[in-house]
């Protein structure tokens, strides 16, 4: 390793080369960031926002100091065909009196006003750090105001400090199961949930649209464009479709558990994962019209899409990318695309990776390509460096990085504001990828010097 002054000695093992071992034992994941390490994760709370914020119609409680709030506001760009509510933040703003005293009194004042105003259907409320500090009984206060109002108030468990970003996703998934979970269990219909996509750019369309075209029902979005009374009809739904895996495998698998729905994972990122996704859930539908219309409609789009990649594809071809994303199976998607475009990923890493997922990871790029779990920036500007990366694929705390360094960037996260999802992401990123790398500004930068950047 070339970059032995970059890596904190803690996190040596978190850090390797496709040369090692293949069994998913050659990476340490899915522990706490170390301390100092400037991890890229986001906290517990932010985990758990990420996840419920884009239900739209329902309405969100930060129990703790404003800032959390602020930090958390409107933090994904989930588009919306109804509410537009959920982009509202609102806090209990607890000060210093607050922490001595308790809170409990200014949170049930504060469920008291949301109600007043708004007549919301379900209310999520969330512990932040200082809550799991001073002891707050938020389960309490969600009692006493179910009792009160008779709609549905829900604690969600998410001190910052309590585990990692990962923690969040399931504290957000148990919120969900307490609110779409019914007295009994209804009749299976002939439809699907999909678990994971979050609509930053109008995605969930897409792929409600691709369903539609091939004769599949969807019964809930969980959570993009999400609507609570969709929501409780989740539990009627014959199979789910996990999208995100990182942050919705825990609720299919308590859906299978306690709905008896069964669940696969699905990627709508690139040619290749759409087609075969579609085919999948095709199949797993398991009706013979639906399996020949998914044939025809996937051989259509392909034959309008691919001429059109191909005029990118020359410029793209022999291009190094780098990739650093929230979860893993959206890593393997990005790896699978650029390969698809004749480039070659020499750097990937996760914050909220699994074993499973660096194993396949690894057996997608080639041996001298460098794999990170929960990165900082001092070792994606080291090692975006050491392999020559042309691109780096990542959010919104990553851009300044690449741009520091001459790289050029691609925002894969919730800022966007265009679709990359689909068959018609596809075209937007290659794109993008192209427009972004083929810049005359690295140009200018390179006879400056890069290093100097």
């Amino acid at each position: 390793m070339g970059n032995e002054n970059a890596v904190l000695p803690e996190r040596a093992q978190s850090i390797r080369y496709s040369e090692c071992s293949g069994d998913g034992s050659g990476i340490k994941c899915e522990a706490e960031s170390i301390s100092g390490a400037v991890s890229q994760r986001a906290c517990v709370f932010c985990g758990a926002r990420v996840v419920l914020n884009p239900i739209t119609d329902a309405f969100h409680i930060i129990h703790g100091p404003i800032g959390c709030a602020s930090y958390t506001w409107d933090i994904r760009g989930s588009l919306s065909s109804q509410e537009e509510g959920y982009r509202n933040s609102y806090s209990t703003d607890l000060r210093e009196r607050d922490v001595i005293f308790g809170g409990q009194k200014k949170l049930a004042a504060a469920v008291d006003e949301v109600v007043a105003t708004h007549s919301p259907k379900v209310i999520f409320i969330y512990a932040t750090c200082i809550v799991g500090v001073i002891g707050d009984d938020i389960d309490a206060v969600c009692r006493d105001a179910e009792e009160k109002y008779g709609i549905r108030v829900i604690p969600v468990k998410s001190p910052g400090f309590s585990g990692t970003k990962k923690t969040g996703y399931k504290m957000a998934c148990n919120a969900i199961m307490n609110l779409v979970t019914p007295e009994f269990l209804p009749e299976k219909t002939l439809g699907v949930n999909i678990l994971g996509d979050f609509n930053l750019a109008g995605e969930m369309w897409i792929i409600k649209n691709y369903l539609r075209r091939i004769g599949v029902k969807v019964v809930a979005n969980i959570t993009g464009d999400a609507k609570v009374d969709d929501l409780k009809k989740a539990p009627t739904a014959q199979l789910n479709l996990v999208q995100c895996a990182g942050s919705m495998t825990y609720l299919a698998k308590q859906m299978e558990e306690v709905f008896d729905i069964p669940f696969i994972k699905v990627s709508f990122f690139g040619v290749t994962d759409t087609s075969d996704s579609l085919m999948r859930i095709a199949y797993a539908v398991g009706d013979k019209e639906v399996i020949q219309r998914a044939k025809v409609f996937i051989e259509e789009e392909k034959n309008r899409v691919l001429p059109l990649l191909d005029k990118y594809k020359k410029n793209l071809i022999g291009k190094k990318a780098a990739i650093y994303v929230g979860g893993g199976f959206k890593a393997i998607s990005l790896i699978r695309q650029f390969s698809e475009f004749g480039m070659n990923t020499v750097m990937v890493g996760t914050q909220t990776g699994s074993k499973d997922d660096y194993e396949v990871i690894q057996s997608l790029v080639d041996d001298d390509a460098v794999i990170l779990d929960d990165a900082n920036p001092a070792e994606l500007e080291a090692f975006m460096k050491e392999m020559g990366a042309d691109i780096l694929v990542g959010g919104v705390k990553e851009r300044p990085l690449a741009y520091k360094l001459g790289v050029a960037f691609c925002d894969h996260n919730h800022e966007r504001k265009h679709p990359l999802a689909g068959y018609e992401g596809t075209l937007n990123f290659a794109s993008e990828i192209n427009l972004s790398m083929n810049s005359p500004v690295w140009e200018t930068i390179s006879q400056g010097g890069k290093e100097n950047v």
